[in-house]
């Protein structure tokens, strides 16, 4: 084959896997957690927009209100004052901000952002996060992070992973050097994301979407992205609950995410498929799919 074939067939390739991106989080649209996985989406070929809160909101699970015009600056000084309702990155317009809750940035961005960035197309994957600390079990029915991921999915149809990290902190955008911990989450939510894109659309069942927990990075360990094991999970306690697929030799049950996540003698992630319904954990017959996507990808717990 010659050469001018290999790279036009490598290229098709590529194409194929490169899709339109939307992302949010509750942190803040100048947020470094949210940026690095920007900066990680993007390398990989991506089409990524960003519309997220113009500050931090964190903790506004699916609140939804119009945006008012800002009388002060945004988070981090990264937009000045009286600068209206929404904003955009001057030299950048694929980094966007919402002067309201981060279901409301995610659906500007759905609604309005991506006809401009894309020329009338709609996102095919939405993202959000990762969160500045996890969101597990009961902490997801309040979760902002959650919440645009829950609303891309419901209510717009678009598959979606809501990404949330353990190590706590915020750090404004322009911080440097990157911390591991930013970079680490960012590289290891891209991964994640090429491995469900590989596997061509429809990405996720419908009406579910995926909440992801990084354990904490730290100087001694799970500071490499190859020390990580991904692990199927269910959010909540399996009490009046059907059966969960069977994996791992676990018949009918998945391990609860603050188990995988609390496991200490690794460096374990979980997956859960979420209800968009209930942010509960979606049955059976929606989480097949899921496992039988990413396969290979996923562990077991020690």
């Amino acid at each position: 084959m010659r050469a001018s074939t290999t790279f036009a067939l490598l290229a098709q390739a590529l194409a194929v896997q490169s899709i339109r991106i939307i992302q949010s989080n509750d942190d803040g649209w100048a947020e470094l957690y949210a940026r690095s996985f920007n900066d990680a989406m993007k390398a990989s070929g991506h089409d990524v927009l960003l519309s997220a809160p113009a500050e931090n909101k964190s903790g506004s699970g699916s609140r939804d209100e119009e945006p008012a015009a800002r009388t002060a600056a945004c988070q981090y000084d990264s937009c000045p004052a009286n600068s209206g309702p929404v904003g955009v990155n001057e030299t950048r317009t694929d980094l966007r901000w919402v002067n309201s809750y981060p279901v409301t940035s995610m659906r500007y961005g759905i609604e309005q952002f991506a006809a401009e960035q894309w020329n009338g197309q709609a996102p095919e994957l939405a993202v959000s996060g990762p969160n500045v600390g996890s969101n597990l079990w009961l902490s997801v029915l309040v979760s902002g992070t959650v919440g645009t991921a829950v609303y891309a999915s419901g209510t717009k149809g678009i598959p979606a992973i809501a990404f949330s990290g353990a190590s706590s902190g915020t750090l404004a955008w322009n911080t440097t050097p990157v911390p591991a911990r930013s970079a680490v989450y960012g590289e290891l939510a891209n991964r994640l994301v090429s491995k469900i894109v590989s596997g061509g659309a429809p990405y996720l069942p419908e009406k579910v979407w995926l909440n992801v927990n990084f354990p904490e990075v730290t100087d001694t360990k799970c500071n490499n992205p190859d020390e990580f094991k991904w692990v199927l999970s269910r959010i909540n306690p399996a009490i009046f609950s059907g059966p969960d697929v069977s994996t791992c030799g676990a018949k009918e049950r998945l391990p609860e995410e603050n188990k995988v996540v609390g496991t200490s003698s690794g460096c374990y992630i979980s997956i859960s498929v979420g209800d968009s319904n209930d942010k509960t954990t979606a049955p059976k017959e929606k989480q097949q799919p899921v496992l039988d996507r990413l396969g290979s990808f996923l562990s077991c717990l020690p």
